[in-house]
C-alpha cells in the first residue's frame, strides 16, 4: 500500500516530472497524428490506383495484342474460377491528342484505351470517377444533352449536346459572314480605304464563356459612318444550310428517278446519312480530366480551371496501327465525358475509347482468328487472397509459354506503394526517437530522486522493506509517467485528426499560405484514418519505454544499504 502512496505524491508534488510527462504526451500526440495522416494518404491512393485496375491483369508482350483471347479466358476460368466474379478484355495503345484551341493544335501524350461499356464497370471502378450522373450508372460513348459535373464536382455550364448545337452554330454564322464580306472586297463594293485599313477590323469577342474550350479569335469588318458606302446585307436565316442541303438532295433524287443521270442512283442516300455536327457525333471518347484542362491561378490569385475542350468539342487522335511496320492512323472523336480519379499519373494520361472502334481502327481483326485484345481484366470475389490467386495463374500460364504476363495490380503499381510504405515506416522510427528522448528525461529525472531521496530509501529499508518494494516505487512511478503521458497524448492526438481541417485552415489564415497548393493536389481536405491496433501500439510502446527508462534507477535504489545510506545523516 505504501508504495502506491508514494507513487502517487511523488506524481503529484515532483513537477520536474512534468517535463517528462509532456514530452511523453508530445512524442504520442505527434506519432498519432502522423499515423492518421499517412494511413488516410495510403488509403486514397489505394483507391484511386486500383479504381482504374482490375484485381488482376493478363497483359500482352507486345502492342500488337494477341488473339484467341476467348480461349485464353475459358482456361482462367477452370483453373481459378471459384475466385472470379467478372472478366473483362482492354486495347492499350500509346497515342497523340490534339486539342484545336484559338485555330491551333495543342498536343497531348496520352495511352488510349478501348473498353467495352458493357463489362469494363465489372472490373473497375471506372464509371464511379465520370463527371456526367448518367455514366457514373452505366457508361457509354453518347454525348449528352448538358449536366456534366466540372473539376471538384462544381457544374461544368457549357458542355453537352446544347454546347456543341450553338458552337456549330455560330462558327457557321462566322463562316457565312466572312464569305460575305470577302465577296464585297472582290467585287470593289467596298472603298478602296476601307479595304485596305487595318483599323477597321476589331476582335470579336468569343461567345463561349470561361468554361468554353474552343475559343476563337475572329474578325469582323468595322465600317465608319459613311453615307456612301453600301449597306451590308442581313445576317442569313440560322436553316438557310438545312434548307439548301435538302434541296440538293430532293433535285439529286428527282433527277435519278427521271433517268437523267445512270450514276445519280449511287447518291441517293437518305438525308440522316449526311454527317451533321449539329445533329450527330463522332465515336466518342472519354478524357482524364487533366488532360484537357489547365489548372493554374488567377490574377486575383485564385485556383481556376482552364479548359482546352469540353464535352461535345472534337479532338483528333493518332496512334499507330497494329500492321508490321506500323502506321500513323488518325480519326476524329468527340468528348463525351471527363474522368478525374484525383491521381495525376492517370487524369493526365489516359483517354478511353470504345473497344470495337480501336479495334477496328487499328486492324486488330484476323478472318480466322477473330479480334486482338492487349489485357485480360479480373476481378475476383470479396475475400479471396489476391495473391495466391496471382500465383497460382503465373505457374498455370507462364510467360515464356502464353503471349501474356500476369501482374496484380499491387505488382503494377509495386515502386508507388513501397515507396509509401517506406516513408511511413521512416516516419514512425523517426516519431519513435522522440519518446526515446522523453525516456532519457526520466531516466536523469529518476536518478536525481534516487540520490536527492536517498535518506528516505534508507529509512524505508531501516523500518523493514525490502529491496524489491523499493524498485517497484520507482518503476510503478515510471509506468504512471508513462500512463499519464501516453493517456494525454493520445486523446490530443485525437482531437488533432478530427479537427486537421479546421486547423488546416486555421494555418492558412495566420500564414496567408496554403497548407496543400490545390494546383499540385486535387483533394480539398487531408484525407485520415484513424487504425485502432497503430494507436494501441504508440501507447503501449510509449508506456514500456517509460518503464525501461526507470528500471536502472529503481535498480539503484533498491541496491542501497539502510546503514550506508543514513552514515552521514
Amino acid at each position: 500500500m505504501y508504495k502506491l502512496m508514494l507513487c502517487l505524491r511523488y506524481l503529484r508534488t515532483r513537477y520536474i516530472a512534468l517535463a517528462s510527462i509532456i514530452s511523453v504526451t508530445l512524442g504520442v500526440a505527434t506519432m498519432v497524428v502522423v499515423n492518421a495522416v499517412m494511413s488516410g494518404f495510403s488509403h486514397e491512393m489505394h483507391i484511386r490506383l486500383h479504381g482504374i485496375l482490375s484485381d488482376v491483369v493478363m497483359e500482352s508482350h507486345s502492342l500488337d495484342g494477341f488473339y484467341q483471347w476467348q480461349k485464353h479466358m475459358d482456361a482462367v476460368k477452370a483453373v481459378a474460377g471459384d475466385d472470379i466474379e467478372d472478366m473483362t478484355v482492354t486495347v492499350h495503345v500509346p497515342a497523340m491528342l490534339n486539342l484545336r484551341v484559338r485555330d491551333q493544335w495543342y498536343p497531348r501524350q496520352v495511352t488510349v484505351i478501348g473498353i467495352d461499356d458493357e463489362t469494363y464497370n465489372k472490373v473497375s471502378d471506372f464509371s464511379k470517377y465520370l463527371k456526367h450522373p448518367a455514366n457514373r450508372q452505366q457508361v457509354d460513348f453518347n454525348l449528352k444533352e448538358n449536366g456534366y459535373d466540372g473539376p471538384d464536382d462544381s457544374k461544368l455550364v457549357e458542355s453537352g449536346w446544347e454546347y456543341r448545337r450553338d458552337k456549330i452554330k455560330y462558327q457557321r454564322e462566322l463562316e457565312d459572314e466572312m464569305r460575305r464580306f470577302e465577296t464585297l472586297h472582290q467585287t470593289g463594293r467596298m472603298p478602296e480605304a476601307r479595304r485596305t485599313n487595318p483599323n477597321e477590323f476589331a476582335a470579336m469577342p468569343s461567345p463561349l464563356g470561361e468554361n468554353g474550350a474552343a475559343d476563337v479569335d475572329v474578325v469582323t469588318p468595322k465600317f465608319a459612318d459613311d453615307p456612301s458606302a453600301p449597306p451590308l446585307p442581313g445576317p442569313p436565316p440560322a436553316d438557310l444550310a438545312d434548307r439548301m442541303a435538302k434541296k440538293a438532295t430532293q433535285a439529286v433524287n428527282a433527277l435519278a428517278a427521271a433517268g437523267g443521270d445512270p450514276f445519280a442512283q449511287r447518291y441517293k442516300q437518305p438525308e440522316s446519312n449526311t454527317f451533321d455536327p449539329m445533329k450527330h457525333q463522332a465515336p466518342g471518347i472519354i478524357l482524364g480530366m487533366a488532360v484537357a484542362s489547365i489548372r493554374q491561378r488567377d490574377a486575383d490569385g485564385n485556383v481556376k480551371d482552364i479548359f482546352l475542350a469540353v464535352p461535345g468539342d472534337d479532338v483528333r487522335l493518332t496512334f499507330p496501327s497494329a500492321e508490321s511496320p506500323p502506321k500513323a492512323i488518325s480519326e476524329t472523336f468527340t468528348v463525351v465525358d471527363f474522368y478525374e480519379s484525383k491521381m495525376n499519373e492517370y487524369d493526365a494520361g489516359f483517354a478511353f475509347v470504345p473497344l470495337s472502334k480501336l479495334q477496328s481502327l487499328r486492324y486488330m481483326t484476323h478472318p480466322e482468328l477473330g479480334s486482338a485484345i492487349s489485357t485480360i481484366q479480373i476481378r475476383l470475389k470479396p475475400g479471396a487472397n489476391l495473391q495466391e490467386f496471382t500465383n497460382r495463374l503465373r505457374s498455370e500460364f507462364p510467360a515464356e509459354v502464353y503471349p501474356f504476363r500476369i501482374q496484380s495490380w499491387k505488382d503494377m503499381q509495386g515502386p508507388l506503394l513501397a515507396a509509401v510504405q517506406m516513408e511511413k515506416t521512416i516516419l514512425n522510427i523517426l516519431l519513435f526517437l522522440i519518446i526515446g528522448v522523453a525516456g532519457f528525461g526520466i531516466l536523469a529525472t529518476f536518478y536525481m530522486i534516487v540520490v536527492e531521496k536517498t535518506k528516505d530509501i534508507g529509512i524505508l529499508k531501516s523500518l523493514g522493506a525490502s529491496g524489491g518494494g523499493i524498485m517497484s516505487i520507482f518503476v510503478g512511478y515510471g509506468l504512471s509517467l508513462g500512463i499519464v503521458g501516453s493517456g494525454v497524448g493520445c486523446i490530443l492526438g485525437l482531437l488533432f485528426v478530427w479537427n486537421i481541417n479546421h486547423v488546416a485552415r486555421l494555418i492558412e489564415i495566420i500564414t496567408g499560405q496554403e497548407v496543400f497548393d490545390p494546383t499540385i493536389y486535387y483533394f480539398q481536405e487531408i484525407p485520415t484514418i484513424v487504425e485502432p491496433m497503430a494507436i494501441v501500439m504508440v501507447v503501449t510502446g510509449a508506456m514500456l519505454i517509460a518503464v525501461m527508462a526507470s528500471v536502472l534507477p529503481a535498480i539503484r535504489a533498491a541496491r542501497l544499504h539502510p546503514v550506508e545510506a543514513l552514515r552521514y545523516e
